[in-house]
């Protein structure tokens, strides 16, 4: 499918959805492991990619570095990068290439470790406010890297003659700027600990994939704050399977909140989703994990918790396990047809929130506080959100404003839906199959 910024989606709200849906392999994680596979000569196997731009583009970047690629089909690829081309890395394709992809700074650390010295264009991505690259730059500072200015403007070049494993105390728990430095300290000489490390599920994966590798990440460690990393001289070919993307499970749940629909989410892994499934249930949204799968049934009304003292309740994200920043927006749309109230803060990132003037104009009752925070006032689907034509600002706000035309009544038109698209695959086809009706123009 040819996708471009022009593409809208065309949404008719109001129908009930029914059925199963299997969740696509983690957006976050393949971007991870995907960057991990320049770690080795030898081939690296990935099972369940998620079929999306981000995905894909990135995939286009390894192809310029000169990484072999075979698409074995059904979201397996295998990649092989012993032959690496780094003149890629200082040409005009990498530079506009990486830059619409946030997940490219991610090659830094790998690449520093197997050649000596990388670049990386200023990454791109959503806008949803400040997302500083310090935490990547200190961490590979720490364990010996320079960071050497170019003539090339919005460019960065680091270079080590060797990396030496060190103790690194993170500025932030940031995902990516952890990824960064484990798979720099993977392969740098003696032990490294990385002390308030990002411990999300993705993390998690992608040391168990270098521990595949012959990797020698402390298996301890893996899930903690506190990361514990022996360098090895060099790492081989493995296999790997992607978790399920938590983001889309709880989205699937918010959707089936709002079109008051009966969903079965299959091969869901709640065992990995920490509290995500517990945060819709304080959304009043009922909940059954039935082994591998989690089951919605259809509700007609949902009731909003609220605090011990009878407060409002109020639902943020934090760095796992707290919740994921990701799924506010799904939060959010959802409580705009619940019964009772609930104030939305986001707390890491200043313009997440900005999307709400679209709910707004839909019929949704909701206050914007600051930049950080709404207040939702829920219409107990007595008053349906209506369809109008709006903008998708950024991936996990349009797949919010997806869900609520698929609940509202008339017709939604939603502009630049390639947006949803970098992090839901296949979202009309798979959608139709549950009864929605929606179609790309």
């Amino acid at each position: 499918m040819n996708l471009s910024t022009r593409d809208t989606l065309v949404v008719e709200g109001g129908h009930p959805l029914a059925g199963c849906i299997t969740p696509q392999g983690a957006k976050n994680e393949a971007l991870q492991v995907l960057a991990a596979v320049l770690l080795t000569e030898e081939t690296v196997t990935l099972h369940r990619l998620p079929d999306i731009l981000d995905v894909k583009h990135l995939i286009d970047l390894l192809k310029g570095l000169g990484v072999k690629v075979e698409d074995l089909g059904r979201g397996s690829m295998r990649f092989t990068a012993d032959k690496l081309d780094t003149a890629f890395l200082e040409g005009e394709s990498f530079k506009q290439g990486g830059a619409g992809l946030r997940g490219s700074i991610m090659l830094l650390g790998p690449l520093l470790a197997r050649q000596g010295w990388a670049m990386a264009p200023r990454p791109g991505g959503d806008k949803i406010g400040r997302r500083r690259l310090d935490t990547h730059f200190t961490g590979l500072q720490a364990l010996g890297a320079k960071l050497v200015p170019t003539q090339e403007g919005g460019m960065y070049r680091v270079e080590a003659k060797e990396l030496r494993g060190t103790s690194i105390l993170l500025d932030e728990a940031s995902v990516t700027g952890t990824a960064n430095v484990v798979m720099a300290a993977a392969l740098a000489k003696g032990r490294t600990t990385i002390y308030n490390a990002a411990c999300e599920p993705y993390i998690q994966q992608l040391c168990k994939l270098i521990n595949a590798m012959g990797g020698r990440i402390d298996p301890d460690s893996i899930g903690s704050n506190l990361l514990r990393i022996e360098g090895v001289d060099r790492l081989h070919g493995a296999e790997h399977r992607l978790l399920p993307d938590m983001i889309e499970v709880g989205s699937f749940m918010g959707l089936a909140a709002m079109t008051r629909s009966s969903l079965r989410i299959q091969d869901a892994a709640p065992a990995e989703l920490g509290i995500i499934p517990e945060v819709f249930r304080r959304m009043g949204l009922q909940v059954e994990v039935q082994g591998e799968d989690l089951w919605i049934p259809q509700q007609d009304h949902y009731a909003i918790d609220h605090f011990m003292d009878g407060s409002i309740l109020t639902v943020s994200d934090a760095p796992w396990p707290g919740f994921t920043p990701d799924l506010l927006s799904v939060v959010l749309v959802m409580a705009t047809q619940a019964r009772g109230s609930v104030l939305i803060h986001q707390k890491m990132f200043e313009s997440r929130l900005f999307f709400v003037d679209k709910l707004i104009d839909m019929g949704a009752q909701i206050i914007l506080c600051d930049p950080h925070r709404a207040t939702v006032i829920g219409l107990d689907h007595k008053h349906p959100l209506r369809g109008i034509r709006m903008t998708s600002p950024d991936i996990r706000a349009g797949v919010a404003l997806l869900i609520a035309a698929l609940s509202a009544q008339g017709t939604s038109h939603i502009d630049n839906a390639f947006q949803i698209d970098r992090g839901y695959e296949h979202v009309v086809e798979r959608l139709s199959a549950l009864g929605a009706r929606l179609h790309r123009i």
